[in-house]
């Protein structure tokens, strides 16, 4: 095998050996060999030379369309999808590192999972046969929501013939419509904003509507509006529980409207799943989640901006299927499948193991 050098390292050639080393993630940076994510920790590609601004520079420009490559030039930011030969896509951002250039990229397995793939509660396939409403799926950056969306819209693909609307920045997983159609737009190329996409999608005719991600006031206001006449949305945010989720939702708008948010939300929502990716003790990883169901207590927390209060109605109604984010991370500890210190480290009151 011939020496590796910067000279002949493309980026197809380092997308594909993340997918084979079943990366979640693969990072150049300048002055490091490329580093691949495998389960939660970084891994340096040992066999590889440490890279340079110029090298990274020309891998980037080989391995991209040269019209993205200029719009990077001018905004100093970019995502987009790139697909490998066989079907696997990757998320890539391209960002600016102290004047030097960088790429991560995180890596969307070509086959769309089911909802036993990733390990979904029960009470969650109910989420997906509303005919209306607003289901959220929350949590930091990295810890599945993307993979979770497409197994519940893969699930309404399988067993409803409705009309679904993605709007996605960039598209990851690529759906081949069953009982459903499924038009997945991408931002930039489909639409200029999600605000945009969004102001002109209720002329779509859709029934069920996915938005990547909830960034702004706009979006928000639109996806509640949405799930108010008529469409079941669904939609993320980077928000660690239930209960912050909803106050980010109304801290978004103006006090004044604040009072019609509350109204709204506690009619429209359906559910929220917040959660978290672990490395289990066999070095693979799983998911610990928290479930809330709007229920009539839930609903009337909202509109009484009683927040604080959730969290007792979730311990509270395991019989309905909520659970919270300590008790899903009590019972993977209980299990076996995560350690104790891991478990504490996540927990709200971490005593709960004793």
């Amino acid at each position: 095998m011939p020496t590796l050098t910067t000279k002949n390292i493309t980026l197809e050639n380092l997308f594909q050996i993340a997918v084979d080393k079943k990366a979640s993630d693969i990072h150049l940076y300048t002055g490091k060999p490329p580093i691949l994510r495998i389960n939660t920790n970084l891994k340096e590609l040992s066999d590889h030379p440490v890279l340079s601004s110029d090298s990274i520079r020309k891998i980037v420009l080989d391995g991209i369309n040269p019209k993205y490559f200029e719009t990077f030039l001018k905004e100093k930011e970019l995502d987009i999808s790139h697909e490998l030969d066989d079907g696997t896509r990757m998320r890539v951002n391209l960002f600016y590192e102290k004047n030097n250039i960088g790429l991560v990229a995180r890596i969307i397995p070509s086959k769309v999972p089911s909802m036993k793939d990733v390990d979904m509660p029960e009470i969650i396939y109910n989420m997906t046969r509303y005919k209306q409403g607003f289901v959220l799926v929350t949590g930091p950056t990295g810890c599945g929501k993307s993979t979770s969306l497409a197994a519940m819209i893969d699930l309404i693909n399988s067993e409803r013939n409705v009309n679904i609307v993605t709007l996605e920045d960039p598209i990851e997983f690529i759906y081949k419509p069953k009982k459903s159609i499924i038009k997945q737009r991408q931002l930039g190329a489909d639409m200029l904003t999600f605000g945009s996409g969004l102001k002109h999608v209720l002329r779509q005719d859709p029934d069920v509507i996915l938005i990547g991600e909830m960034r702004d006031l706009e979006t928000i206001s639109a996806a509640i509006t949405m799930a108010e006449t008529g469409h079941l949305v669904f939609a993320t945010l980077h928000t660690l529980n239930a209960a912050q989720t909803i106050d980010r939702i109304i801290d978004v708008f103006p006090p004044y409207q604040q009072p019609q948010i509350r109204m709204q939300l506690s009619i429209t929502l359906k559910g929220i799943i917040s959660q978290r990716l672990l490395p289990k003790k066999d070095g693979d990883l799983t998911v610990a989640r928290e479930v809330l169901l709007n229920n009539p207590a839930i609903s009337n927390l909202i509109r009484e901006n009683k927040i604080p209060q959730i969290k007792t109605i979730i311990q509270t109604s395991g019989k309905e299927g909520m659970v919270t984010m300590d008790s899903d991370l009590k019972r993977l500890f209980n299990e076996g499948l995560i350690d104790k210190e891991l478990a504490k480290q996540y927990m709200l009151n971490p005593d709960g193991l004793k």
